[in-house]
């Protein structure tokens, strides 16, 4: 896989850079900087009327995409919006029974677990966190709780932030959920093009959340989520946008547009879709698909953790794995070490890009990278953390 040349304007810029934070902000494929200039050409020329560009083309594009990508049944089911964050806020506004109830994890992003905790503070929620430790036993575990029910919202991730540990089979855990009005929300952000994901099982029963900004490669404000029909048909937090296709009618009832669009918000930026856009399109003429990416990662990967028990670097040592090999993981490795920061730091002073989460520090792997530059890594790590 050598796709560096597509990626000419974010590697030139700094040559020297090694970027291995792609769990985080990949690099963007050069398409998406005609894309970018595409969208202010299109508001040059349409000023307010972008807007029906945007609803008739830019969105049912998008909306195509992700279906294909996640095996959706249909596309009109998903929506957009700047962050995850404000999709779940808005989506969880559906729920008026107060304290919510909530079945998570003890390993959500920082969004959500900020959000939940803010919520139990106010007392507007109250929360059982499962334990994503030890991981063999960490599916059975959350379903067992999901089947005892009483929870007005199951929230998990696909693949998680602070460990690259990836739950194999979503179904499974959806599927034990048993109150049928319970709204089921996975956060899909490091498993979305990252991983190969089949939504199809599960399409009518849960939420999906994802974006741009990670492994899709396209950049902030390209965010979305796949709604199933039936559950929350009428968000109380909500925009002019989620009726966008009845301003010029009157109405006595709030109207909602269909499909997923019902979650839209406000007036947004749409230059992330149309980054988004021109990405996929890339991703499909050149063939790849969550699967060859997942693949093209787990080989550089390998390599890298070779390179390390054949050289050893005490500070990145295979046995401080947060999710060891032996374990399904996305696309980055994740070292406990109690100096993750200083790591970090020394690292950089070596252009050497990588990021940390209190005590673990994250080597993310993308489609940019080869073999090569693993080696590379290796050297830099030898010198910066001797």
């Amino acid at each position: 896989m050598n796709l560096k040349p597509h990626f000419s304007r974010f590697l030139g810029a700094f040559p020297e850079r090694l970027h291995f934070a792609a769990h985080s902000h990949h690099a963007w494929p050069d398409v998406s900087f005609d894309a970018q200039q595409r969208a202010w050409l299109d508001a040059a020329a349409a000023i307010d009327n972008k807007w029906i560009k945007v609803f008739d083309e830019v969105i049912p594009r998008a909306q195509a995409h992700l279906a294909r990508l996640l095996n959706l049944p249909e596309s009109r089911t998903l929506c957009f919006a700047p962050t995850t964050h404000e999709l779940v806020v808005r989506l969880l506004s559906c729920v008026t029974r107060k304290p919510l109830r909530v079945l998570t994890t003890d390993s959500e992003f920082h969004s959500f677990a900020r959000q939940l905790r803010r919520w139990e503070e106010t007392g507007e929620a109250v929360a059982e966190r499962i334990a994503v430790l030890p991981y063999a036993s960490f599916a059975e575990r959350f379903a067992a709780a999901a089947a005892r029910g009483g929870h007005d919202v199951v929230y998990f991730s696909q693949c998680f932030f602070n460990s690259g540990f990836l739950i194999d089979d979503i179904v499974p855990l959806v599927q034990a959920v048993r109150d049928d009005a319970t709204l089921v929300v996975i956060d899909g952000y490091h498993g979305f093009m990252a991983a190969p994901t089949d939504l199809s099982a599960i399409a009518a029963r849960a939420f999906y959340t994802g974006g741009g900004y990670k492994y899709a490669m396209a950049g902030e404000g390209a965010c979305y989520m796949h709604c199933p029909d039936g559950y929350a048909e009428r968000p109380v937090n909500t925009g002019w946008f989620a009726g966008f296709s009845s301003l010029s009618k009157g109405a006595t009832e709030i109207p909602y547009s269909d499909g997923g669009l019902r979650f839209m918000g406000g007036t947004f930026d749409p230059v992330g879709l149309y980054r988004l856009n021109a990405v996929l399109d890339w991703v499909a003429v050149q063939g790849l698909t969550p699967a060859s990416i997942h693949q093209h990662a787990m080989r550089l990967q390998e390599h890298l953790l070779d390179g390390l028990s054949t050289k050893p670097i005490t500070a990145l040592d295979p046995n401080a794995l947060v999710a060891p090999r032996e374990v399904s993981r996305g696309n980055f490795l994740c070292f406990r070490h109690p100096r993750a920061g200083d790591l970090h730091a020394k690292l950089l002073q070596h252009e050497v890009y990588t990021d940390y989460r209190e005590d673990r520090l994250r080597i993310g792997f993308g489609i940019y990278q080869s073999i090569d530059d693993v080696d590379e890594l290796l050297r830099r790590c030898a010198i910066a953390l001797a």
